[in-house]
C-alpha cells in the first residue's frame, strides 16, 4: 500500500484495494501479503478528506470501506499482514481482516480509536474486530479505544506474531506460502465457514444498524467532534 504518507483510507483507497483483491481472486496467485509503504501500515479513514468532504462525502465512502472489508475478510485465497508500522482504528480493522497478523517489532501501535474520534463502527468492521479480539478483551478494545504496542496487541489477538522489522517481508510471504500449501478449494472452504455467522449477521441484521451508524457519521454535532480530534491530534504534527 502507498496512498499518501499514512495510507490513510479514502474512498479512491478503498475502492483501488478492493478492485485489486477481487482481481487476484481469479488469478493464478496462491496467496497475498498486504503491508504498507514507509513506516505506517494503514493509519484509519482519511480524517480531513472526511470532514472537507461533509455528508455527501461520507455517504459514499462508507459503502467504498464496508467494500474493501468485504473484499480482505471474504477473499478466498490465504492472505497475511506484514504491519511495518501503526495499525490504527480502519487501518486496525484492515489487519484484522486478514488471516494472519505479522508485525515488526517495536515499530508502532495498533488499535481502534473509532469512539474517541467521536464514530460508531460500521457493523462489519465492529464484527471484524470480534472475530479476531481475544474475548475477554473485546469490550475494553472497543469501548476503551486504545491503542497497544505489539506486545500487548498481541495478548489481545490483534497480532500474532512480532518480528525484527528486517524479517517482516520474509516472515510475512513464508507464513503466505504455508497456508497456500493447503488445497485452495478447501482453504476456500473453509475460510468460508469460518466467516460464515459474520456473513448472516450482516445480511440478517447488520444493514439495519449500518443505518444508525451512517445517521450518526452524517450528523453536524459528529463533525464538530471529529473536528476536535483532529484539531488535538493529527494537525499537532
Amino acid at each position: 500500500m502507498a496512498h499518501g504518507k499514512a495510507n490513510a483510507l479514502d474512498t479512491e483507497f478503498c475502492d483501488a484495494l478492493a478492485s485489486c483483491l477481487n482481481a487476484l481472486t481469479p488469478s493464478t496467485a496462491r496467496a497475498v501479503v498486504l503491508t504498507g509503504r514507509g513506516r505506517i501500515f494503514c493509519a484509519g479513514v482519511d480524517l480531513v478528506r472526511l470532514l472537507d468532504g461533509g455528508a455527501a462525502y461520507v455517504r459514499k465512502f462508507l459503502p467504498a470501506l464496508e467494500r474493501l472489508y468485504e473484499a480482505v475478510f471474504y477473499f478466498p485465497k490465504p492472505i497475511v499482514s506484514a504491519m511495518n508500522g501503526h495499525a490504527i482504528a480502519g487501518g486496525c480493522v484492515l489487519a484484522a481482516a486478514t488471516d494472519r497478523r505479522i508485525m515488526a517489532r517495536d515499530d508502532g501501535r495498533v488499535g481502534v480509536t473509532e469512539l474517541q474520534v467521536g464514530v460508531p463502527f460500521p457493523s462489519l468492521a465492529l464484527e471484524i474486530m470480534r472475530h479476531v479480539t481475544a474475548p475477554q478483551f473485546y469490550e475494553a478494545v472497543i469501548l476503551g479505544a486504545e491503542t497497544y504496542p505489539p506486545q500487548e496487541a498481541v495478548v489481545r489477538g490483534l497480532v500474532d506474531e512480532i518480528v525484527p522489522p528486517e524479517q517482516l517481508l520474509d516472515r510475512a510471504v513464508a507464513a503466505a506460502k504455508k497456508l497456500a500449501a493447503i488445497s485452495p478449494a478447501a482453504f476456500a472452504v473453509s475460510k468460508q465457514q469460518i466467516r460464515r455467522q459474520v456473513r448472516d449477521f450482516m445480511d440478517t441484521r447488520g444493514r439495519e444498524a449500518d443505518a444508525q451508524v451512517t445517521a450518526i457519521w452524517v450528523a453536524p454535532e459528529t463533525a464538530k467532534v471529529v473536528a476536535d480530534y483532529v484539531a488535538r491530534t493529527l494537525k499537532k504534527t
